[in-house]
């Protein structure tokens, strides 16, 4: 008998800015490993709650400006870690992935 293969499953996560579905790659993770101190999770494999932000400059200013980011990690940003992630998002969408790089 021959056996067909299905295709791989792709993990799907949603921005939390644009409430847009794609593939888990495709997204960047934000993780909060202590209270009130979010990080950038580049591989995905931080321990931690974690929320997912697309690569558009749009989505980075809408999800530090309107809370949503805060609301999906449960805790509350300082002033500091909020421009540290601002920073990374503003050198992802125009810097050419440098900010990629740990």
């Amino acid at each position: 008998m021959m056996r067909t293969t299905s295709p791989k499953h792709v993990p799907q996560r949603t921005c939390v800015a644009c409430r847009k579905v794609k593939d888990k790659k495709e997204l960047i993770r934000l993780v909060r490993v202590s209270d009130k101190v979010v990080e950038v999770d580049t591989k995905g494999k931080k321990p931690g709650r974690g929320a997912y932000l697309c690569r558009a400059q749009e989505c980075w200013e809408l999800g530090l400006k309107g809370g949503r980011l805060e609301h999906n990690l449960q805790t509350s940003l300082s002033k500091d870690n909020r421009e540290q992630l601002a920073r990374f998002g503003a050198e992802l969408s125009g810097g050419g992935g440098e900010a990629l790089k740990e």
